[in-house]
């Protein structure tokens, strides 16, 4: 049915059984499926009478068991997994659950998208309106949100209302349904609190009048200037236009001024969480963070993300800016972006190797045998063993030359390296790879590794090394060995 009549929309849910979706196909039929990891398609009851799409419809789930809410015209159908039923209405053709409030909104037009939103934890409820080119959240008291001049698609979430700009691509803006406290007191109409009273002494003092003294008085009588700041920097926080942030943090700037010994921190902490935020709210980057939401991800999380997306060089401005450690920040991230280096196919090994040793030269915390091997993986050998010669550690270069078979190399390296151990490793490596006679032969031009492998001869096996003395001619020691024997 969903190949011949198509998918006209879908709504994704969330069940106790994992995550589930939802479609209304061309037929006007419903199926669901309440887990996508485990999918069972269901087609829900037919609708009596249904010859177009209903002006709206939503999954519920309560109880183990998954609805469809539909409604068509004035009635409301509630679809189970056996029957279509109707919901009742009172005279006055109300439905009959509950009346929550009533709200006017003085707009006559109907809204093009209405969404209904619930924070689970603290159960704050809100219906999100639609139309043109104005958006409304409104919640269960008198007071609304209200966004003028805005153009796109609202989407719901358990945690927040997500509002699409058509025109910005895949940017969202976030709108909480409630607004952070400290907001709420600075911006309510007619406010007294101490921050909504530095805002406006700041204001005022701008424009050079005597009411900013006024405002701090009576801020500093109520000995509320210290509260006031820090109202002033929390809401900051909390905005999304810069402009509004740069005011409220002006503010608290101006009221630091008139406290003795107030705390740095906290203000230059929000400025440089402020100045993050923007830049990966850019539409450009369209990671629409909210400060809530920043903080619990943590800067390292961010990190990633831009990483993922290959932002290399807003992640590397990133580090720089907030300082952090060069092996948490700036070399995991050139690192990273090696790493996508490697995988690009339209440059040489040569052009590619050099390109990541002038981007990466000796910077603390990177590993150019993570890089190589890397390259290894895409089957560019060539461009693993230019890359192993940027690494300064032997110990890292070898295994990796053992890995892709290079063991002769793997030798010379080891070596250089002045490591007794490593040798041991690629010597013992090569006897078991080669056959016998060519693994003499390696060793015959290697003296360093011929010398240590006698040594370890003559503790481990003692058979080996007569025939190491015979293919050397070496007369003396073999005379040697034979009367060592002798006496054994």
């Amino acid at each position: 049915e969903v190949l011949q009549n198509h998918v006209l929309e879908a709504k994704v849910f969330h069940t106790e059984y994992g995550t589930g979706v939802a479609i209304l196909t061309g037929a006007h039929r419903f199926s669901l499926a309440t887990n996508i990891d485990d999918l069972k398609l269901r087609r829900m009851p037919e609708v009596p009478g249904l010859q177009k799409p209903p002006s709206c419809w939503a999954v519920l789930s309560q109880d183990r068991v998954t609805i469809v809410l539909l409604a068509v015209g004035q009635d409301l159908y509630l679809l189970d997994n056996t029957s279509c039923s109707v919901v009742v209405s009172d005279p006055q053709g109300c439905p009959s659950p509950e009346k929550i409030c009533e709200f006017n909104c003085s707009i006559r037009s109907p809204p093009r998208q209405m969404v209904w939103c619930l924070r689970p934890r603290s159960r704050q409820r809100a219906v999100v309106l639609a139309w043109e080119r104005q958006l409304m959240v409104v919640g269960n008291s008198a007071e609304c949100i209200w966004v003028p001049n805005w153009g796109g698609t609202v989407r719901s979430g358990s945690q927040r209302v997500q509002v699409l700009l058509p025109h910005w691509g895949s940017l969202s803006v976030f709108y909480s349904p409630v607004l952070a406290e400290a907001s709420q007191e600075i911006f309510r109409i007619a406010s007294m609190a101490p921050g909504a009273l530095l805002l406006e002494a700041q204001k005022e003092y701008e424009k050079e009048s005597q009411k900013a003294d006024e405002y701090l008085r009576e801020i500093k009588d109520q000995k509320l200037l210290p509260e006031a700041v820090s109202q002033c920097i929390e809401a900051a926080g909390y905005e999304h236009e810069p402009e509004t942030q740069k005011s409220l943090l002006r503010a608290a700037s101006f009221g630091k001024c008139f406290i003795d010994k107030f705390p740095p921190e906290s203000f230059v902490r929000m400025c440089q969480d402020l100045r993050v935020l923007n830049a990966v709210r850019d539409y450009q980057i369209g990671i629409p963070l909210t400060f809530t939401q920043y903080k619990r991800l943590t800067i390292e999380v961010l990190l990633d993300r831009l990483v993922l997306r290959r932002l290399y060089p807003l992640a590397i401005r990133i580090c720089e800016y907030l300082r952090l450690s060069e092996i948490q920040g700036v070399s995991r991230i050139l690192a990273h972006w090696a790493c996508y280096k490697v995988q690009q196919k339209d440059k040489s090994d040569e052009e590619v190797a050099q390109a990541i040793n002038q981007k990466l030269g000796d910077t603390p915390g990177i590993s150019y045998s993570e890089i190589a091997a890397r390259a290894y993986d895409c089957g560019r050998t060539e461009l693993a063993i230019k890359l192993l010669e940027y690494e300064p550690r032997s110990g890292e270069q070898v295994p990796l030359l053992l890995k892709m078979k290079r063991s002769k190399l793997a030798l010379s390296k080891a070596i250089e390296s002045g490591d007794t151990d490593l040798v041991y490793t690629v010597v013992l490596h090569l006897k078991n790879e080669l056959n016998r006679g060519t693994f003499f032969m390696t060793l015959q031009n290697q003296p360093v590794a011929l010398s240590l492998y006698r040594q370890f001869c003559k503790h481990q096996e003692r058979e080996t090394l007569k025939d190491l003395y015979n293919q050397d001619d070496n007369h003396q020691e073999l005379g040697n060995f034979h009367v060592h024997s002798s006496y054994a």
